[in-house]
């Protein structure tokens, strides 16, 4: 019983490895503070040149 346990146990865990690298997250790559920051100056300044 054990063994046939011990299998069930890999194979599923295979299956839902498989399943999660099929379904990846649709969130969006995350950004570093700092990062942010930079792109909204870039955006900001060719608004101001234009003004």
């Amino acid at each position: 019983m054990n063994r046939k346990k011990k299998i069930n146990q890999t194979l599923k865990a295979k299956a839902k490895k498989a399943n999660a690298k099929l379904h990846r997250s649709g969130k969006p790559k995350y950004i570093a503070k700092a990062e942010r920051e930079r792109l909204a100056e870039a955006a900001e300044a060719p608004a101001e040149f234009v003004s």
